[in-house]
């Protein structure tokens, strides 16, 4: 009860600014407000990232990449996102809500020499490594390294986790005075746990009231909205009310029913018969990652795992080792089942079930990334299994059957 009255206080005073301020803030409101005509059409026939009228640097590294069609989520968020529109955007995983935040930024962004005009906050250290290649920060790593890099070579761009841009600020090495765009990425794990939200409300409160502020997520329950909402002046809002959308077209799930002492046997039967570019094996701690890692490499699979025992230079240097297909086969915990992204990824076991509907949506979301093809497993070894199994059919609507004794390569292989 004591934690649930402290939770119901802190919600009453989050974002309690003075009379002064809510007028400075009406006046933005007013600002964005009387734009709400020319943002409402703006892109509304689209069918290419060149009719969002992207500078000419970004449709070249957009091609570049291999894409030519903004995803729905693109299409809906880009055109308003690019006029400074405020953004609370739920989408299944896969569908490029980072691009919105990445692209809509970079058009925005005028820079100044010894600014910072965008802020990125994710909730994990391997979520900000991958994201926008300008500067991240992030615990683990010496704060002094942090503050030298601000002090000689101060980014346009900052990405991190909550924790050490609070700790950057309050130490005055990081100036947020002048961020025109205030960015959650995977909002709702930093908003839920009151700690973080802590940590994002001082941020915020050291930035300017007239910015940008956007959040993403592809799981954004109805409690945690109007949290968002409480950082934002009139934000566009996109979300998937009909939560069987949040589900992958392009990916192929099934399970198997099997005793816990059987999963050894049958993952290596799995990786002997499976083709896959790579593949990502969910577990469900620290040391039975370790223990399935040191078995596939005796069994000469190319393995590596990542979880959070390690050391963060550790981590990363395996991740970035991974990414870059180094190595075919990622066993992980949870720490990587959110927002990761790596187009070579096209299987994904759960090896153990996850927790919840929610987390498994996000672990399977690694493969059949952007709409492509893909193939999820599960491993039922419990009553416990069983029941979270029928949670995820039930929210999202979907019927996952049982593995076949035969599956055909071209449903969840690249072409």
């Amino acid at each position: 009860m004591a934690e649930l009255r402290e939770k119901e206080d802190y919600e009453e005073e989050l974002l309690d600014y003075n009379d002064e301020e809510d007028k400075a803030q009406d006046a933005i409101n007013n600002k964005v407000n009387g734009e709400a005509g020319k943002k409402g059409y703006v892109g509304i026939h689209s069918s290419g990232f060149r009719d969002f009228l992207l500078k000419p640097e970004l449709l070249r590294a957009i091609v570049d990449s291999g894409f030519e069609h903004p995803s729905e989520v693109q299409h809906e968020c880009i055109p308003q996102a690019i006029l400074g529109m405020d953004v609370i955007c739920q989408a299944k995983s896969g569908m490029g809500k980072t691009a919105v935040f990445v692209l809509s930024t970079m058009q925005q962004i005028e820079p100044v020499p010894g600014q910072v005009a965008a802020l990125v906050l994710c909730h994990t250290r391997e979520l900000a490594y991958q994201d926008i290649k300008v500067a991240v920060f992030y615990g683990g790593v010496n704060i002094k390294v942090h503050k030298d890099m601000l002090k000689n070579e101060c980014p346009h761009v900052v990405v991190g986790t909550p924790g050490r841009i609070l700790a950057l600020a309050r130490d005055k090495d990081l100036s947020l005075k002048n961020v025109r765009h205030f960015i959650l990425d995977e909002c709702d794990k930093m908003l839920e746990s009151l700690d973080m939200r802590r940590d994002v409300q001082e941020i915020f409160k050291l930035t300017p009231h007239d910015k940008q502020v956007m959040m993403f997520s592809a799981t954004l329950s109805k409690e945690i909205r109007p949290v968002c909402k409480k950082f934002m002046q009139d934000p566009m809002e996109i979300y998937v009310d009909d939560e069987a959308k949040l589900t992958l077209h392009g990916l192929v799930q099934h399970y198997i029913k099997l005793g816990e002492m059987e999963k050894n046997r049958k993952l290596n039967d799995l990786l002997d018969a499976l083709d896959f570019n790579q593949v990502v094996i969910f577990v469900k701690s620290v040391s039975r990652a370790s223990e399935l890692n040191k078995l596939l490499v005796e069994c000469n699979f190319p393995s590596i795992c990542i979880h959070s025992g390690m050391s963060q230079e550790d981590r990363l240097t395996r991740y970035k080792g991974f990414k870059e297909g180094h190595k075919r086969i990622l066993v992980a915990t949870d720490l990587v089942g959110r927002g990761i992204d790596i187009e070579r990824v096209n299987i994904v076991i759960n090896y153990d079930m996850p927790d919840s509907a929610d987390t498994y949506l996000h672990r399977v979301g690694r493969a059949g990334r952007f709409g492509t093809k893909g193939l999820a497993i599960t491993f039922v070894s419990s009553a416990s299994d069983s029941d979270v199994l029928n949670q995820v059919q039930e929210r999202f609507e979907v019927d996952i059957k049982e593995l076949p004794e035969q599956i055909d390569t071209s449903t969840y292989m690249p072409s």
